[in-house]
């Protein structure tokens, strides 16, 4: 291999290294029920999601009114890990809250 061939490598392996790309977002969803309270939920939302009380109530609200609201953005092992959360504290305490994950656009 030529000195020439050989530093084109280089520079195509070095490029290659800086075109890191961010991992894909996550939607994590919180999905209306008849039974969990909705204390519960904007509780869920402040320890698990870190919302503030007023941000946590308007999300809540969005899981009465529309069916679902969104607690959160995060990378999928994020996501995954704060859905078991939800779902593991919804249990203990005997509500049936589900949360789900969506692609974020």
């Amino acid at each position: 291999m030529t000195k020439e061939q050989s530093n084109l490598q280089g520079d195509i392996l070095a490029e290659n290294q800086n075109k890191l790309q961010e991992p894909p977002l996550f939607k994590v969803l919180l999905h209306n029920d008849d039974y969990t309270t909705m204390d519960f939920v904007v509780m869920i939302l402040e320890t698990i999601f870190n919302k503030d009380s007023t941000e946590a109530t308007k999300i809540m609200l969005d899981v009465h009114h529309q069916g679902m609201g969104v607690a959160g953005v995060y990378t999928r092992e994020i996501g995954e890990t704060k859905i078991s959360q939800v779902h593991r504290l919804a249990q203990k305490n005997q509500f049936p809250l589900k949360c789900s994950l969506e692609k974020d656009c």
